[in-house]
């Protein structure tokens, strides 16, 4: 009897495991400097719909007055061969999450409907088979609002409190979603970085991005501050969700490199060196670059667009987070997309729905659609 009894025991866990498998299969996950997904390299392609309502998108019962654009935009995306996107959360906290007078985080939103609002979002991207990318706070344009986000960078007890009474919450509740590609922790960190500053440490060094236009909207922060608060974001969500994929959308590669003279502030050891040197889940799961031409059309020599993936000699994926035709250093929209996929990449998102070129956008999506080249973007056309 206690054969039996062992075997159907066994059979049980077996059946278990297989259903693990199988859920944890259908994730996107990483495979050195790929994406893979149900056991396919995959390319991430789409877009960025930063937001509808600048920072009043999700919670306080904000999503019903942008959800026809947002899922509007998925049905687009999809019927152009699409199959992610990037968008904005709490920006610099100007409606969420909720902070009491003395700039601690105290919940996610005054109605305690923001995480059943991201949840409404993503079931609508699922439907189109599209993965949602979350990114939750903004350096690039300094809002008048900006000292809620500033506590939160400059002081570790007021962060302790965003990550414990909002973030967490946020990943628990999302986690299992199959709408959820990842989270973003920080939107070009380099617009409020201070450049110029000596340090004999590579990692808190800024001198790389001397005269780069590093700090165009403040030089407000250290970047060994900067580091830390990333670092302990991603260590929390990782925590919560030892799966979730999670970035930083970097200004330029300049920031993202140890090649060409430059530094990666976003890697590993950096982060973790900043962070306390405790929290070693708080590194990124791929990297996110952004990159524009400048007035006269050009790139800076050190673009993404001028070169393969390889060059920047970076261990883990890398994404093409924002760029678009209008500057995109003479290529059109198709050849910036095939660029990214042929070049080693493992993902393009344009900038943005909210711009007028929205439908030469699409075209570029449609350039790659369906594309399946294993050994160079992977797959584009995938189930969610």
């Amino acid at each position: 009897m206690s054969d039996i009894i062992s075997q159907e025991a066994l059979y049980g866990l077996l059946c278990l495991a297989i259903a693990f498998a199988y859920v944890d299969g259908g994730r996107l996950g990483v495979q050195g400097t790929h994406f893979v997904k149900d056991g396919h390299r995959v390319f991430l392609s789409g877009t960025n719909q930063a937001w509808v309502n600048y920072a009043h998108d999700f919670g306080n019962h904000q999503y019903q007055h942008a959800k026809q654009k947002f899922e509007q935009t998925l049905q687009e995306i999809q019927a152009a061969g699409g199959n992610s996107i990037r968008v904005w959360v709490h920006i610099e906290g100007e409606s969420t999450p909720v902070f009491d007078g003395g700039g601690h985080v105290t919940g996610t939103d005054q109605a305690h409907n923001l995480i059943n609002e991201m949840k409404e979002y993503l079931t609508a991207a699922q439907h189109h088979q599209i993965l949602v990318f979350f990114t939750l706070w903004n350096a690039a344009v300094n809002q008048k609002t900006h000292a809620r986000l500033d506590g939160l960078i400059r002081d570790t007890r007021k962060l302790e409190t965003y990550i414990k009474n909002a973030l967490i919450p946020m990943v628990n509740g999302l986690k299992d979603h199959p709408g959820l590609g990842g989270w973003d922790i920080i939107n070009e960190p380099e617009g409020e970085l201070k450049p110029g500053e000596i340090n004999s440490d590579p990692c808190y060094d800024t001198r790389p991005l001397t005269n780069s236009g590093a700090g165009w909207a403040g030089h407000l922060y250290t970047v060994q501050e900067m580091q830390r608060f990333i670092n302990w974001q991603a260590d929390g969500i990782k925590r919560a969700d030892p799966h979730a994929m999670v970035t930083v959308g970097s200004w330029n590669t300049k920031a993202n490199t140890d090649k060409f003279g430059f530094h990666n502030y976003w890697k590993d050891a950096c982060l973790i060196k900043a962070g306390g040197g405790t929290k070693h889940l708080g590194t990124l799961t791929f990297y996110q670059v952004h990159t524009y031409s400048d007035s006269a059309n050009h790139f800076d020599g050190v673009s993404p667009m001028q070169k393969n993936a390889a060059e920047f000699g970076l261990d883990k994926p890398v994404v093409i987070g924002e760029f678009n035709q209008d500057h995109g250093g003479g290529m059109n929209i198709q050849q910036l997309f095939e660029h990214a996929y042929n070049g080693g990449y493992s993902g393009a998102w344009t900038w943005s729905v909210t711009d007028s070129n929205w439908q030469t956008q699409r075209a570029g999506m449609t350039a790659i659609k369906g594309k399946n080249d294993q050994s160079k973007g992977g797959l584009v056309h995938f189930s969610v």
